[in-house]
Order: structure tokens, then C-alpha cells, then sequence
């Protein structure tokens, strides 16, 4: 019996574990996030099988849509209109970054947020700009959503 190929490359993760200042961040952000709660779908570690390929977000912002308790969905099609994504330890930037540019952006996502840890920043991306928030807040124009940088990295 022949055993049907298949790719090693194309279900390697390069976010391999989850550290203690990455779960961390995860938590205030969607703690930060959850006055917009009544406006928005917060979703953490959502995958979403987008038109340009698969992407699980740490932090999704979305569309309200109702749940439907009986029937689940799995992988969600409608794209995001804010993916954040947290720089884990052993993971490249160019890793999020590319998938950006490549995965994110094609597929109809507006806005990426880059949280790097290590400098306590956060790098806000569009397809034609981007901006650096390590202080002040930061303010997304399409959904109106406010955050301070400086409110994640607290001690």
C-alpha cells in the first residue's frame, strides 16, 4: 500500500510555542478590545481559510456575525478587517510580515497590527503604509478602534 504524498513544508508552523509574553499579550489585547465587543467579533487564535491562503491571526477583529450553537464554523471565509499578530520568541518578522503581504492583504484585510515585544511596539501596516506605536494610542480609522501600546506592556 502506497502512502498518499505529502508536504511536510506546507503545515510547518514557525510559531512553534507559545511563551509566557506572548499568551500575556494576548490576554490584555483582547481584554483592551473588549469595549468594542458590542461593535465587533474579537476572536483570538481563529483560523481563517482565506482566499489567498490559511491564517490563524493571534488576535482577529471582525464583523459581528450570530453564532449558531448547533452548527460551528470551522474556518471562517470572510476575512478579518484587523489580523494582530504578536512576534513569538523563535518566529521571523519577515514571517509576519509576508504573510501580510501575501496571505492577508490579497485576501481583502485591511489593516495588520504587528506587536513586536521585545521593543514594546506596535507596527501598523497597510497595503501602501506603515507606522510604528510604542507610546500615544493608536487609532484605526476604519473601525474606529483606539488602543495604547503602552496599556500592553505594563509591568
Amino acid at each position: 500500500m502506497e502512502t498518499p504524498p505529502y508536504d511536510v513544508f506546507e503545515e510547518f508552523q514557525t510559531e512553534d510555542v507559545m511563551s509566557y509574553n506572548h499568551a500575556k499579550l494576548t490576554y490584555r489585547l483582547t481584554k483592551s478590545l473588549g469595549q468594542y465587543d458590542e461593535l465587533f467579533d474579537i476572536l483570538p487564535e481563529l483560523e481563517f481559510d482565506l482566499s489567498h491562503g490559511r491564517a490563524k491571526p493571534d488576535v482577529a477583529i471582525c464583523l459581528p456575525g450570530k453564532a449558531n450553537w448547533l452548527k460551528d464554523i470551522i474556518r471562517p471565509t470572510t476575512p478579518p478587517l484587523i489580523a494582530i499578530e504578536i512576534l513569538s520568541p523563535r518566529q521571523a518578522l519577515s514571517d509576519l510580515t509576508d504573510k501580510a503581504l501575501d496571505v492577508y492583504f490579497p485576501s481583502g484585510v485591511t489593516t495588520v497590527w504587528v506587536i513586536i515585544p521585545q521593543f514594546k511596539q506596535v507596527t501598523v501596516l497597510s497595503p501602501t503604509q506603515q507606522e510604528v506605536f510604542t507610546d500615544g494610542t493608536l487609532r484605526d480609522e476604519l473601525t474606529g478602534i483606539e488602543l495604547s501600546p503602552a496599556s500592553l506592556f505594563q509591568e
